[in-house]
């Protein structure tokens, strides 16, 4: 139910259905389809769509594919449209993009930084206040992933780099654009739900492996964060058998066994504090699909595969997903070792589990899953009724 009471509710309702409706299809549907879906009369959907251009919020443009008569229309962003800023903050680099409705990003910057609170924020701010002032009332919010646990509004724990109730708003310091700020694991399950692998999936698991790994479960296209918004943490669980202390302050983690971090030390090599990314890659790059160029490399692909396939089969005990997901470094370790990571997935899981276990997937956005939540974020703030009324056509 909607709850309008009166034409112009229930139109402000039906302009908003629309909008979302163009935005989660990636603007890609025609009117024709948009109104069948939304069980609009023709002359409503017209009507609707013409106010939305005249308002800045929709363009239309002919169809690629017609058949005789007049082109049908497709609506998607105005080009003077409203823009979501997001922002991914990872170890060891930022990257900034503006997305349109609909989900097309544009990359706007990226930078390394040197993992101090004030080094990497300080610069992001600047970024983002010389885009605000560029693109002016066309930004409807700003949306920062971070590669750590997140309460109260925006303090920020990152482990690694000794990051510990950072506050991110202030640091940015956007005015009156209060970013929203998530967990860069919760952001990227919210993404694979939106425009993914999960999309559709009744109960989903998601698992985003970088420097180590973090993981959510999804229940109806929304991740399950936890009371203080803190849930998406499973790589602080013990899941694989360990007792060594992590830098979160628990011990046995299974983050301390699966991702960038555990492959350098494996192969020896210094690690930790967002170091090392591209030695990692490179211990990924010389493991092919066909013979290893070095053994010690496969070796420590494969103690990461395994661990990786070990906590998964846990977390399906416990949770009994259709689907499980893997982004950023967990599809290198999908696509270099499947048969390792499936063999050791298939030997942690209950026999009832192992009689329909569920399909195990590389995520279909990659490394982009915390950028393109960090978008969705914004635009769910954005498209309700007292998000679009506040638009002011972005002139």
């Amino acid at each position: 139910m909607n709850g309008a009471t009166t034409s112009a509710g229930l139109r402000a309702y039906n302009r908003v259905r629309l909008l979302r409706a163009v935005h989660d299809c990636g603007a890609t549907r025609t009117r024709s389809k948009l109104t069948q879906d939304l069980a609009l009369a023709r002359g409503t959907a017209s009507v609707l769509v013409s106010g939305l251009v005249d308002d800045r919020l929709l363009h239309e443009e002919p169809s690629a594919e017609h058949g005789r008569g007049r082109p049908t229309q497709v609506p998607g962003p105005h080009p003077e449209g409203p823009l979501a800023l997001a922002v991914d903050v990872r170890e060891d680099s930022w990257e900034v993009a503006a997305c349109e409705l609909g989900g097309r990003a544009t990359v706007l910057d990226v930078r390394q930084h040197d993992g101090t609170p004030e080094g990497a924020l300080g610069p992001l701010g600047e970024v983002l206040r010389k885009q605000i002032g560029r693109l002016g009332s066309r930004v409807i919010g700003v949306g920062v992933a971070v590669a750590g646990p997140v309460r109260d509004g925006g303090l920020v724990d990152v482990a690694h780099l000794r990051w510990r109730s950072v506050n991110v708003p202030a640091l940015l310091d956007l005015g009156a654009v209060v970013p929203r700020v998530g967990n860069d694991t919760a952001f990227a399950a919210l993404a694979e739900a939106r425009r993914g692998r999960l999309r559709g999936t009744g109960v989903g698991l998601h698992v985003h492996v970088d420097f180590d790994l973090g993981g959510v479960l999804v229940v109806d296209g929304r991740p399950l964060e936890g009371a203080g918004g803190m849930g998406a943490e499973f790589g602080h669980m013990p899941l694989t058998g360990g007792d060594a202390p992590c830098m979160c302050g628990a011990h046995g983690c299974w983050g301390l066994e699966v991702g960038a971090n555990a492959l350098l030390r494996h192969m020896g090599l210094a690690y930790g504090g967002g170091q090392g990314r591209a030695d990692a890659r490179r211990i990924l790059a010389a493991v092919s699909a066909g013979q290893p160029d070095d053994g010690a490399a496969l070796r420590a692909v494969a103690t990461n595969a395994r661990a990786l396939g070990r906590g998964l089969a846990a977390l399906v005990n416990a949770h009994d997903p259709a689907v499980v997901t893997l982004s950023g470094l967990g599809v290198d370790l999908y696509d270099r070792a499947l048969p390792t990571l499936m063999e050791s997935f298939g030997r942690g899981l209950m026999t009832i589990r192992g009689e329909r276990p569920p399909v195990i997937a590389p995520s279909a956005l990659g490394w982009h899953g915390p950028l393109v939540g960090a978008m969705e974020s914004v635009f769910d703030m954005f498209l309700t009724v007292s998000g679009v009324e506040s638009w002011h056509g972005g002139g």
